[in-house]
């Protein structure tokens, strides 16, 4: 069963209406998958949404979302609504912004340190407006710390604009920005790259969510 995944295409949406398609309770844990869904799996570092499931005769919490191939699984806490069931999902949408300001802070701090020192990161790992980006320095330049922070807060005051945009992945093979943030690495299956372009600064292949400009994303420390 493949899952329209929404929240490629709109970060902002915060409500949708979907069809309950698979339940599974196999692991002790009830889940439900949805014919689409905003709800953003965990991945690339970014954790899940949290929420609601809403119908006509419940309500239920999701506290986790994972993908396993095409489909979107949701960790729910009571009793689900059954197969065919039309259902309301509701993000918890502080949660989804203040990860949405998070993963775009992270980008901007990649861009930055690649204009200024031409270091491309190696690992990383968020939480909602907390994160961790790896870089390989040796030796770490003198005043890095107050260098970085400045660099991207003048980056956020800038308020450059983010977009989103789909490439077939041939042509994002040859895009030498894309090549430099590894796009060889997204398994062959994968023939559309959804890329995230911080305009004029950095860009990335990435399946995350995103908020629409840097100024978004509030002072950088």
């Amino acid at each position: 069963m493949s899952t329209e995944k929404l929240y490629l295409h709109d970060a902002e949406l915060r409500t949708f209406e979907a069809t309950v398609a698979e339940l599974d309770d196999g692991d002790g844990a009830v889940r439900v998958a949805l014919d689409r869904s905003a709800f953003y799996p965990t991945g690339g570092g970014q954790p899940h949404d949290t929420g609601t499931l809403s119908w006509d005769q419940g309500t239920v919490t999701v506290t986790g979302v994972r993908a396993e191939g095409a489909t979107v699984w949701h960790t729910v806490e009571g009793d689900p609504p059954p197969v065919g069931t039309a259902v309301t999902g509701e993000i918890d949408w502080e949660r989804r912004h203040r990860l949405m300001r998070t993963h775009t802070a992270l980008h901007i701090l990649c861009g930055v340190i690649w204009n200024e020192w031409g270091t491309p990161v190696t690992g990383g790992n968020m939480e909602p407006l907390s994160a961790r980006m790896d870089f390989e320095f040796d030796p770490l330049p003198e005043g890095f710390a107050e260098r970085v922070t400045e660099l991207v807060n003048a980056e956020i005051a800038a308020d450059r604009p983010i977009e989103i945009s789909f490439l077939p992945r041939a042509e994002a093979l040859r895009d030498e920005d894309l090549i430099r943030t590894k796009v060889n690495l997204i398994p062959e299956s994968v023939t559309e790259i959804r890329v995230v372009d911080i305009v004029g600064l950095d860009k990335q292949a990435d399946g995350g969510t995103h908020v629409a400009r840097t100024g978004e994303v509030g002072r950088f420390e």
